[in-house]
């Protein structure tokens, strides 16, 4: 499974470590990700999502529906 959010699309970035020496070495920075099961009222079923934290934070915020139909709007999401 790739480590990307179902909701966000936020994935692993790359950057350096940089040591004291100022050298330099690459390194990945990984989303914050979280399996996490939400129930959809409208379909009377439970869905598991692999979600960054900030996902949950807007899903927190919005609800789990007003966040899922902007995730298929922008592609993330094809269910």
């Amino acid at each position: 499974m790739s480590r990307v959010c179902e909701l966000t699309g936020k994935k692993a970035m790359v950057g350096n470590n940089v040591s004291h020496a100022m050298n330099k070495t690459k390194r990945k920075f990984n989303a914050n990700l979280v399996k996490k099961r939400f129930f959809l009222p409208e379909e009377d079923r439970w869905i598991t999502l692999k979600v960054c934290t900030s996902a949950l934070k807007d899903i927190n915020k919005k609800g789990i529906s007003a966040v899922i139909k902007e995730a298929k709007a922008k592609g993330f999401l094809q269910k």
